[in-house]
């Protein structure tokens, strides 16, 4: 598919770009929307990668995947983002901001949506290189080269911020699980 996109924009740049946006907004509208706690500023960060994808569209020299480049400058928009905006989402997600439980699925079962919060919850608790990685490897389902270039990192730190990541869930799930 990537080939496809690639092949496409070369010979029509307008039309390539269009075939991008269809096969990864979703996916990396997902990407985006774990690192930040409402849907309006994934919206928004989501655009701002895409502007920028747009913007360095012949700077792709496919020394990587597609998939890998665009993954790393989502991942660095939401960074900035994030960082640009630290304190208003901070007090934002103390309030409860909406959450991706609150999001309408297709199994509208309370049970399983309580999980579901007290999941995210836990994944919201790690620290931020943890969290990356394990919403790269456990959510998007890369695999640990691709994860390596988009977040400039060596593949045994990966391997073991992933595996704290996995512990520290398990942890916060354990201690909270009574409370449901």
């Amino acid at each position: 598919m990537d080939e496809e996109i690639l092949k496409i924009a070369h010979v029509d740049k307008e039309r390539g770009f269009r075939c991008l946006i269809e096969r990864y907004q979703e996916p990396l509208y997902w990407h985006i929307r774990r690192m930040l706690p409402g849907h309006d500023d994934a919206e928004d960060v989501l655009q701002e990668t895409f502007l920028r994808v747009y913007r360095h569209w012949n700077s792709f020299k496919g020394e990587s995947k597609l998939s890998t480049w665009l993954y790393k400058i989502a991942t660095n928009e939401t960074l900035r983002f994030i960082e640009k905006n630290r304190q208003t989402l901070l007090s934002l997600d103390e309030m409860g901001r909406e959450s991706l439980a609150d999001v309408p699925d297709e199994s509208p079962d309370d049970d399983n949506r309580e999980r579901l919060a007290l999941l995210q919850k836990a994944i919201r608790q790690l620290p931020e290189k943890q969290r990356l990685v394990f919403n790269l490897r456990y959510y998007d389902e890369l695999d640990y080269a691709d994860i390596s270039e988009i977040l400039d990192t060596q593949v045994e730190t990966l391997k073991t911020n992933f595996f704290y990541a996995k512990e520290n869930i398990k942890k916060y799930i354990q201690k909270h699980y009574e409370r449901l």
